[in-house]
């Protein structure tokens, strides 16, 4: 579908001239996703009208309370879609894919967005999704108040991994000295979401070290999370959280790959991190996936193996 392109501020305009919202977030909900829908959603009852969000089964409990009073009921009828941080309809949570035929509005930042809405806010050039409803929310109604604030900054701090991801740009940084001045209670979110965890998470993280794999003389780091991993740190979906940065992490390593069993040993989730050397979304969207420039994913119904296999033998393409 070719989607009328929108500035943030014509994006504005298109909704102050409409209403009865309902706000849609991707399959397994981060916290730049929450935080936009969470945002977006305040920001336009603030301006008298009526939205909510779109209940997302696979929210965790970490995110839960910046969405739930914003929960749509099961009787309300909306007028206008919006999606809101997803490039494309085969990421929409299952009890969302009645609408992929009506989304009247995407607002998003991921390169690989496939123009399947009507009409779509992309900026590329942003590293979260939070930095455009800011913009928008700003115009639309004429400041940033505190709960909103902390709604983006939950947004912009996740998906920069609390400012210190490559992605984070000038803009970004200016953006959250804009939420804490509005209110964004940032020492008690940075605590929350980056430096408490959990003893799961702590068992969790050991495993993965220690089964760490490194191939094309340490440039590529691979880690693996079976479900046999997860059940025995007895880890939730709040325990497993942002893993993907483990292996990226790792001093020589250009690309570090994540590979997650789901719901089975053959249903797969692979999350890839890179420098800015490698092109994380080159690499995924040969899999059918996207993403960013430095951060991008896919899913397959295969084994570890045959995906270890698979990305092993294409990866050689990719590597400077």
């Amino acid at each position: 579908m070719d989607s009328n392109l929108l500035s943030p501020a014509s994006t504005a305009r298109w909704l102050s001239n409409r209403d009865a919202y309902l706000i849609i977030t991707h399959r397994r909900p981060d916290g730049d996703a929450i935080g936009c829908a969470s945002a977006l959603a305040q920001g336009l009852r603030e301006s008298g009208k009526t939205a909510y969000v779109m209940f997302n089964p696979e929210t965790t409990p970490r995110y839960l309370r910046f969405i739930e009073e914003y929960r749509a009921p099961e009787s309300y009828v909306p007028e206008n879609i919006i999606v809101v941080d997803t490039a494309s309809y085969e990421l929409f949570p299952k009890n969302c894919e009645a609408f992929i035929d009506a989304v009247s509005l995407c607002i998003d930042h991921h390169p690989s967005n496939t123009h399947y809405a009507k009409a779509l806010c992309l900026d590329e050039s942003r590293a979260s999704c939070g930095e455009i409803i800011y913009e928008i929310l700003l115009m639309l109604n004429g400041k940033i108040t505190e709960k909103i604030a902390e709604s983006l900054y939950v947004a912009l701090s996740t998906d920069t991994g609390c400012f210190a991801y490559a992605n984070t740009t000038e803009n970004t940084l200016r953006v959250a000295a804009m939420l804490i001045e509005s209110g964004a209670p940032h020492a008690k979110l940075n605590r929350m979401l980056f430096r408490e965890k959990t003893r799961a998470r702590i068992m969790i993280e050991g495993l993965i070290y220690t089964g760490l794999e490194f191939h094309f003389d340490g440039a590529v780091a691979i880690s693996t999370v079976t479900r046999a991993l997860i059940e025995e740190a007895s880890a939730t979906e709040d325990d497993i959280d942002d893993i993907a940065s483990i292996p990226g992490s790792i001093m020589g390593v250009l690309v570090g790959i994540t590979i997650r069993e789901l719901t089975s040993e053959l249903d797969c989730k692979v999350s890839v991190r890179t420098g800015p050397e490698v092109n994380s979304c080159d690499i995924c969207a040969r899999f059918g996936g996207g993403g960013h420039a430095m951060a991008a994913g896919f899913s397959l119904k295969e084994s570890v193996s045959e995906i270890k296999e698979k990305l092993l033998g294409a990866l050689g393409e990719y590597l400077p």
